[in-house]
């Protein structure tokens, strides 16, 4: 930590949150939620404000960053902001030359996959991203007693944009680095792992309540490989920000063979997609661990009724957890409605009001 960090744990305004005490697995006055891209594309009102602004160029502007992050909570009441930021900002951040093309995503023009080209990966200071310190000051002044959530991209998914340069189905070229140079390959993840400790530093010493790590691509690796390949990179990035005491989530999709690994990376929270009820989910992770979801993002579409039913079968099933933040299964899709959301949120609410 640097000499002028705050004290170890989130900020005293948001400490007694239902959020925080959900990750901390202590009594809540209900269970907490909050939404996966809930700051984004589903509002109007982000649309707006994002016309004619590409992607990479608003999550560097503070003035745009704070009102979309405060757009869900304004109109959806959930109980968390998440920073809104993209997982390769970093990676812009120490000159990687990348763009997110809409319809896309990441685009990477020279790929990673010799040694020579780690140099392209220098260190992340505070100064490469100031205007995440700026945004970030600004949004706990504006969210008061609700708490910030940072975020960045796992090691792992991170490598995999970087080595495929680009989004990919297989991950072809991802597995054939980690199988084929194995050396390499760690030496890389080593690398994404200290630039995302530092991105992740950064949001909290700037006022975040809490931090998630995003391994969106990770449920595309075996349990072996994950443990062999991939679980201490990420645990060395939990690791670097424990001292902080604020809570660490860890989420990653199609990771249902994977709960028991990801919970002993280290995060205090771990984060379940859709394919695995919430009680074995439980199973898996073990004891002494929060968890986060479930619900399937696309039941959104259906009625009201059959979205509650949906939402009521997820708090069944967390029912006998030590700690629930309730969330979708993975982020909220394009052409959600709004609405859906904002009665989501109040069902959950009244629903589980003790």
């Amino acid at each position: 930590m640097s000499a002028n960090t705050r004290p170890p744990g989130p900020p005293t305004q948001t400490y007694d949150s239902a959020f925080l005490k959900a990750c901390r697995r202590e009594p809540v006055p209900h269970t907490p939620v909050w939404f996966m891209r809930q700051a984004g594309r589903s509002l109007p009102e982000y649309l707006k404000v994002r016309e004619g602004v590409p992607m990479l160029e608003s999550c560097m502007r503070p003035e745009l960053v704070t009102e979309i992050t405060l757009q869900p909570v304004r109109r959806h009441k959930v109980d968390a902001a998440i920073y809104f930021s993209d997982i390769v900002v970093p990676l812009k951040a120490i000159g990687v030359d990348l763009d997110i093309k809409p319809g896309v995503g990441p685009v990477v023009a020279e790929p990673i996959r010799r040694r020579e080209d780690l140099a392209r990966l220098r260190d992340l200071t505070p100064d490469d991203v100031a205007y995440v310190t700026e945004a970030i000051g600004a949004l706990t002044g504006e969210l008061g007693a609700t708490p910030l959530i940072g975020f960045a991209g796992a090691p792992f998914t991170l490598a995999s944009y970087l080595v495929e340069g680009g989004p990919s189905r297989n991950h072809e070229n991802t597995k054939a680095l980690m199988y084929g140079d194995p050396g390499l390959w760690a030496d890389l993840l080593d690398r994404l792992a200290d630039i995302t400790a530092a991105f992740l530093k950064v949001q909290i010493e700037a006022g975040a309540s809490a931090v998630q790590l995003f391994d969106s691509w990770v449920g595309a690796l075996a349990p072996d490989d994950y443990g062999r390949s991939v679980m201490p990179a990420s645990a060395k990035v939990f690791d670097a920000v424990a001292g902080y005491g604020v809570p660490r989530i860890h989420f990653g999709v199609g990771t249902g063979e994977l709960l028991g690994l990801m919970g002993e990376a280290g995060a205090d929270v771990v984060g379940v997609d859709w394919r695995v009820p919430l009680d074995e989910a439980a199973r898996r992770v073990g004891p002494g661990k929060a968890l986060q979801g479930n619900l399937d993002p696309a039941v959104l579409f259906a009625p009201r009724e059959a979205v509650e039913e949906q939402a009521g079968r997820v708090l069944e099933a967390a029912a006998g957890l030590e700690g629930h933040v309730f969330n979708l299964g993975h982020g909220v899709l394009p052409t959600t409605n709004p609405d859906a959301l904002t009665r989501l949120v109040e069902y959950v609410h009244t629903r589980t009001a003790r």
